[in-house]
Parts: structure tokens; C-alpha cells; sequence
């Protein structure tokens, strides 16, 4: 069974994100979701290195080499948009002033908990950046990654066995298979995607997932 490519994830992200959110997008995987953003939506986009009001990438000429995102992408900057000093930056994130983030993800818990800074590995280069203020700041806390590794193993478990990044943060979970929310009763599957059923979801996944949509269900973005 096929899930949803990373074009198609993000996609399917940025439909969610309200009108007037202001957003952070993680390194990696959820940069994407700024190229989907709907026109007809005014939604501030906030990088930790200090800038707000970011755009979509940039076309391949010309491309600010200053202008750059956390992941040190080069990035636009929307009429209105700003930077600044990347304590203040940090304070807005510790200060609960952004509405939704979206994180990638080593692993993620049941219970909400998040890993995605390192894998505890010998040669691996941690990188935790400003996962943690986010985790703990933002409202909402999203997550955007494979359901599976490139080894096959689920990335939802009952304990992450990777340092975490923050204890019981995670809202909503969205993998390239399904959405899922995080709730004090469970995982809760809200949407399968792609041609995934609930059947094979459930079969690849190592934790009891609760399912509140019809089997039959599916999204194709």
C-alpha cells in the first residue's frame, strides 16, 4: 500500500493551518509546507533565527544568500514581513505567542512524547536547535514524517527510545499514511491517506489505534 509522497503531505498540512495563525515550520520535511500555504489565507510564518512574514521559496534567480530560514534554506520575505535578533525570536517562542508548530520526528510516543534531535547513535550529530523552546512554547504542536524509517520501523511507539525533545507536547501527528490526533484517551487515526486502510495502518503500527472515521475512508490530495 502507498501513502502520500512530501509533496503531497505538506499539502495536505497547510490546509489545516487556520487563517492568521502564526506558524513555525522545523527543519526539514515541514519547510515544504510553505510552498502550499492558500493564497486566500493570511498565515505568518516565524523562523527561530529571527525572521517573520516568510514567503514560499524563491525561484532559482535571484536568491538572497542573507535571507535565510533556521536550516539555513534560503527563503522570501513577504510585503510587511521582518527580522530581528534571535533572542527576541526565541522569546516569542517561549512566550506562547505562536499558534501552531510543525516539527519533524525520529520518534513519537502515544503519549504525545516527542523525539527528534538525535538518535542517541555514536557517529550522530545532534542537532536539537530550537525544537525544545517550540515544543514547550507553541500552542499547538504538529508533526510531519514518515510513518516508517528507511528500515521499515514504525516511528510510532509506546516509549520513544531516543533522547527526547519534549514530554507530552505532541497535538496532532500527521505521517505520509495517516492523521492522527494525540489525546489523553489514545491515538486517534482522524484520516487515512493515500490508499492506506485501517486494517494494514494498525498491522504496521505498534500501538492501539483508535479509528474515528469509516475504514473506507481515504483522502487522495
Amino acid at each position: 500500500m502507498k501513502g502520500l509522497h512530501h509533496q503531497q503531505l505538506a499539502q495536505r498540512i497547510a490546509r489545516d493551518i487556520p487563517d492568521g495563525a502564526y506558524v513555525n515550520l522545523g527543519i526539514g520535511l515541514p519547510t515544504m509546507i510553505a510552498d502550499y500555504l492558500p493564497a486566500e489565507k493570511e498565515i505568518f510564518l516565524h523562523s527561530e533565527n529571527g525572521i517573520l512574514g516568510m514567503g514560499p521559496s524563491p525561484a532559482e534567480d535571484p536568491v538572497d544568500p542573507e535571507l535565510i530560514n533556521a536550516g539555513k534554506q534560503p527563503v522570501t520575505l513577504l510585503p510587511g514581513g521582518c527580522f530581528f535578533h534571535h533572542g527576541d525570536s526565541f522569546a516569542m517562542m517561549r512566550g506562547g505567542h505562536l499558534d501552531i508548530c510543525v516539527l519533524g520526528a525520529y520518534q513519537v510516543s502515544e503519549q504525545g512524547d516527542l523525539a527528534n534531535w538525535s538518535t542517541g547513535e555514536a557517529d550522530a550529530i545532534p542537532a536539537v536547535g530550537g525544537a525544545m523552546d517550540l515544543a514547550i512554547g507553541a500552542k499547538k504542536v504538529w508533526v510531519m514524517t514518515t510513518h516508517l524509517t528507511k528500515k521499515g520501523q514504525c516511528k510510532l511507539v509506546e516509549t520513544c527510545r531516543y533522547p527526547l525533545t519534549g514530554m507530552q507536547c505532541i497535538d496532532r501527528l500527521y505521517t505520509d499514511m495517516a492523521v492522527m490526533d494525540i489525546t489523553p484517551a489514545g491515538v486517534v487515526v482522524i484520516e487515512l491517506l493515500g490508499d492506506i486502510t485501517a486494517d494494514y495502518l494498525q498491522e504496521i503500527t505498534p500501538v492501539a489505534l483508535q479509528f474515528a472515521l469509516a475504514e473506507e475512508e481515504v483522502t487522495h490530495v
